[in-house]
């Protein structure tokens, strides 16, 4: 009996050991495992990072305004004390040999503070002051002066800074809807567009059919405001599909798209800072329009807003700019 007792006692020692050995060697290659993915993950997101850095470095196209050093350090300023900034998005049909016009221009005024942005959209034949040109059509800015005047144009038009611009050609738009999977929008005005219709209700996008819709707007009774509305709507939509984790598998595409298609004034510090700071204000979007009436001048037709609309439009982006 004592025997059987001593044997037992052995052998039981014996299965432990085997046991440690066993979870020994588990753990051992599933470190091994983590330690792999791990290495591979921080690959891949290196070599993101860094083809995300050659695009950026490839679309930063400064304005001549970016050479003067007190223009650097206050922006410096803006971004450490996480001030609001005002970026300039313009959307524009250039063709070869045609600089073309900005087909879609909208101010986005972000608030860190806050964590909330607004949304202006510029009918594009508002009739404003062009710097050096005199009155005209908003959009012809960009004809006149490319980028460099149309921030000026806007500054002017509506005394407030723009610190940034992001300009993007209409065609890489129709690609980066497409490069995300589409955008799925709520549909107000059921209408036809290119032998394309849109019916009322939710509806998913892809790029041909997303610039379609931003694009019509004879069939809107309220005519261009309408076409803007559907503008705002789709940039929404879009900036939200990209900050979901989803979107990542098309990086590259969208990358590629944006090399090819845009052009800011954003370096990739300025851009760290806003995806660090600003990311945010995106989930608190608030549109506002600009009231003005048709009138032809000239024999053109000129989208005219009074001054009092100008002062408004100003005082809100002011007030929202200085919430804390």
């Amino acid at each position: 009996m004592k025997w059987f007792i001593r044997w037992g006692r052995k052998y039981n020692g014996y299965t432990q050991r085997i046991k440690k050995r066993k979870n020994a060697a588990f753990f051992k290659w599933f470190a091994i495992i983590i330690v792999a993915v791990i290495l591979l993950g921080g690959g891949y997101l290196f070599y993101l990072w860094s083809k995300f850095s050659d695009t950026v470095d490839s679309i930063h196209s400064p304005l001549s305004r970016d050479e003067d050093p007190g223009r650097q350090k206050e922006l410096e300023s803006v971004f450490k004390n996480k001030k609001s900034i005002n970026i300039l998005l313009l959307g524009v049909d250039e063709r070869e040999g045609d600089r073309g016009r900005s087909d879609t221009m909208i101010l986005m005024s972000l608030n860190p503070k806050t964590d909330s942005m607004i949304m202006l959209s510029i009918p594009r034949d508002t009739y404003v002051d062009i710097p050096n040109r005199g009155k005209d059509k908003i959009n012809h800015a960009y004809a006149y002066g490319g980028t460099e005047l149309s921030v000026k144009t806007v500054e002017g038009a509506f005394d407030l800074p723009v610190h940034f611009y992001a300009k993007v050609n209409m065609e890489g738009f129709k690609q980066g809807i497409d490069a995300i999977g589409g955008v799925t929008i709520n549909n107000k005005q059921a209408f036809t567009q290119d032998g394309k219709q849109f019916p009322t209700g939710e509806i998913t996008l892809n790029g041909s059919d997303a610039l379609k819709y931003i694009r019509m707007r004879k069939q809107d009774a309220r005519g261009d405001l309408g076409r803007n509305e559907r503008q705002r709507n789709v940039i929404s939509a879009a900036m939200n599909k990209v900050a979901s984790v989803g979107s990542i598998t098309k990086f590259d595409d969208m990358l590629e798209i944006l090399g090819n298609n845009a052009e800011t004034d954003l370096n990739m510090k300025r851009i760290k800072s806003l995806f660090s700071g600003y990311r945010d204000t995106r989930k608190h979007i608030k549109t506002i329009e600009i009231s003005g009436q048709g009138q032809i001048i000239n024999k053109v037709w000129y989208y005219v807003v009074n001054d009092n609309e100008f002062n408004r439009i100003t005082t809100e982006i002011k007030k929202h700019m200085e919430a804390k």
